[in-house]
């Protein structure tokens, strides 16, 4: 019920007030949650639909999950990595199997697990490969989103993320999305790695062209380069497979996971590999004081755990049939297309009628959230715990502001 003080204006004002303006969020102050959907401060419900960028794929405060992390909050929480405590060879034996891989390295955010996956890739190279020393390149693709450090944004594309942070770390060298003959002609002999995400998330959900992934495999394997795919949102059951890779039967080298890896209660990331490429890491050479502590890996091992049933990579696939077939249904009539896979979108409303941001609020007004990227675009990324009474709500809902 909705209390008679509105709390929600001065609540977002008192934000405004105390944080850097990093973020331009939504005038929504959410105060509790379970499932798909969240409560603001003053009573209102609302249907998740954007699952806090991927991180939330189980939904808000899984049974499962709360329950593993109640648990280990009573027993212990932060050892470091000076010693061994009793959650961490389960969690790293699990996702290894999970990953089809042999090693884990553990850390916090996905742009740490990205910066530790050049790391590895860099003395792979000047290692195993034998480039010469401070020669290696990676090649990157524009219009990626793989976090926003220092090194990350300076192969970025996106001038909101980039501008004003220069002086810009060297050693990367852009391609076009989904441009085989541009990769393969920006690999030579000191190109230690391809960073790809297989599915373009911030960019608007963008997938590549079929067989794609798989030519970018085979050149990868034939150069003597290491694939790596940045699987931090498309990852973990959010394309209708564990792994977005999974869709053309692409296994990279490295896997870097985030976000749903910490079932939406702590920072979880990995990079995930087998020993010829994470063996190069000796002690003292790379580290993080959190990475792998024990609340987080008993948390994320029940996460690995969930994915083992296969049970929300079909809720993803099938699931997501219904939310694609929906949207679909809207192309010409205020969309003007449509893009995804599994229970994730990228959804290009007519400019003529409004913004990615106005789609947003106008959604939020009627109890969707979702969030805008890139001028007209927004995403949909509901919980893999959503219902198809509620994915036909938010199609509703979505075919109700094109209309007003």
């Amino acid at each position: 019920m909705i209390k008679d003080e509105v709390r929600t204006p001065t609540a977002v004002r008192d934000a405004q007030r105390w944080t850097a303006h990093s973020y331009n969020p939504l005038p929504v102050v959410i105060s509790s949650a379970e499932g798909a959907w969240v409560t603001d401060v003053d009573g209102r419900r609302y249907l998740d639909c954007l699952a806090g960028y991927s991180a939330l794929n189980f939904g808000h405060r899984h049974p499962r999950l709360v329950e593993a992390a109640h648990a280990q909050l009573d027993r212990l929480t932060l050892t470091s990595r000076a010693f061994i405590h009793d959650q961490f060879a389960d969690f790293c034996r699990e996702l290894s199997q999970l990953c089809g891989k042999e090693l884990v390295l553990p850390m916090n955010t996905g742009a740490e697990a990205v910066e530790s996956g050049i790391k590895v890739a860099r003395k792979w190279g000047y290692q195993v490969k034998g480039v010469a020393a401070e020669q290696a390149n990676i090649v990157v693709a524009e219009g990626n989103f793989h976090g926003r450090t220092t090194t990350i944004i300076s192969f970025s594309t996106d001038e909101d993320a980039r501008a004003d942070f220069g002086p810009y770390t060297p050693g990367f060298r852009l391609v076009a999305y989904g441009d085989l003959a541009a990769l393969t002609a920006a690999i030579d002999e000191n190109t230690v790695a391809v960073l790809l995400e297989p599915i373009q998330g911030e960019q608007g959900v963008i997938v590549p062209p079929a067989g794609y992934l798989p030519d970018v495999r085979r050149v990868c394997t034939d150069q003597n380069v290491l694939l790596i795919a940045d699987e931090i949102q498309s990852g973990l059951g959010r394309t209708g497979t564990t792994f977005a890779c999974e869709h053309e039967a692409v296994v990279p080298d490295m896997y870097l996971l985030g976000k749903a890896l910490g079932g939406g209660i702590v920072p979880v990331s990995a990079v995930v590999a087998d020993a010829d490429v994470l063996g190069v890491l000796q002690p003292g050479q790379h580290g993080s004081t959190f990475g792998g502590n024990p609340l987080a890996a008993a948390v994320a091992t029940e996460v690995v755990r969930l994915l083992a049933t296969g049970e929300f990579q079909r809720r993803s696939a099938e699931l997501g049939a219904r939310l694609h077939a929906g949207l679909r249904a809207l192309v010409g009539k205020g969309l003007l297309a449509v893009r995804g896979r599994g229970l994730w979108a990228g959804l290009d409303i007519d400019p003529a009628l409004m913004t990615g941001r106005a789609a947003s609020e106008r959604l939020m007004s009627r109890g969707v959230l979702a969030k805008d990227t890139h001028g007209s675009t927004i995403r949909l990324a509901p919980p893999l715990v959503i219902t198809e009474e509620e994915i036909d709500h938010a199609v509703a809902q979505l075919a109700a502001i094109l209309t007003e």
